[in-house]
């Protein structure tokens, strides 16, 4: 199915909530077609951001003459490079869904099986644990750290 690419400047939490027709199968085709567009949108987004630090540092590089100028600079474009990289993490897991979806197992719980639920996945397009699986990997995480 050919989804239309979102408009520019559209951004995710511009989407409308999926409900459900009475009696519709877990996963339905158009709840497919929901969460790719989710997803597209989310993706473009992120992919315009990224451009757009690219010309925010290309354009504001300078070689001031000020030790504390340039220090904070520096530190702006650290900043804005880490989050740059945590998108770039973002951006596989969202390409991970999308593939997920074509595969037809988007939705569904990668440790126990069970339905994720369209709620939380329009809260996390990217889940992929369902809530009670994602509760005790914290959990354990947590005892590990501690």
């Amino acid at each position: 199915m050919d989804i239309p690419a979102p408009k520019p400047g559209m951004l995710i939490h511009g989407f409308t909530p999926y409900t459900p027709a009475k009696g519709e199968e877990y996963m339905s085709e158009e709840q497919y077609t929901h969460f790719r567009r989710i997803l597209i949108a989310w993706r473009q987004e992120l992919m315009e951001e990224a451009d757009r630090t690219m010309h925010h540092l290309q354009d504001e590089a300078a070689n001031l003459p000020d030790p504390a100028d340039r220090a904070t600079q520096e530190e702006e474009f650290a900043l804005e490079l880490r989050t740059r990289d945590r998108e770039r993490k973002l951006l596989k897991k969202i390409e991970k869904a999308l593939d997920k979806i074509d595969t037809g197992d988007y939705g569904y719980c990668e440790a126990c099986g069970v339905e994720i639920g369209v709620r939380r996945l329009e809260a996390r397009p990217t889940a992929e644990l369902c809530i009670d699986c994602k509760e005790l990997a914290e959990i354990k995480e947590k005892q590990l750290a501690g």
